[in-house]
């Protein structure tokens, strides 16, 4: 069973995302994403101060069985990204909600964070995907 950790926020394209304060969000994939792709062997990170938009492809995860686009679950700018995770792909398999984190942004508008899904929405997608 996937961990779904109930501070998080979550797309239903399975991105988690964590409010660090000051309009600063931090995002990875779920527990059940890197599940489902398997032995995580690439990431590519977005670019620092890439503007991005709301549901825009911004990294990609590649696993043994598939490439899979990171989307955006909000509008803003990208502040951080895990270069870490050139050297350590496999720490999102690992630790998908600490070490495996994948980007930060600068969030255009605090307010969307609130219509992400909450544990128990995301946790009854996973659910019906069976």
């Amino acid at each position: 069973m996937s961990t779904v950790p109930t501070e998080l926020k979550y797309t239903k394209s399975h991105e988690w995302v964590r409010d660090d304060g000051d309009g600063i969000v931090t995002v990875g994939i779920t527990d059940h994403a890197q599940e489902a792709l398997g032995d995580i062997v690439f990431v590519e990170t977005p670019e620092l101060g890439r503007i991005i938009e709301c549901d825009e492809a911004v990294a990609v995860v590649e696993s043994v069985k598939a490439a899979s686009d990171i989307y955006a679950p909000l509008a803003g700018e990208v502040i951080a990204a895990n270069t870490q995770l050139a050297d350590t792909p496999e720490a999102i398999n690992t630790s998908p909600y600490d070490l495996g984190w994948i980007l930060r942004l600068r969030v255009r508008d605090n307010g969307a964070f609130d219509t992400l899904l909450d544990a128990a929405a995301y946790t009854q997608i996973v659910a019906e995907e069976g």
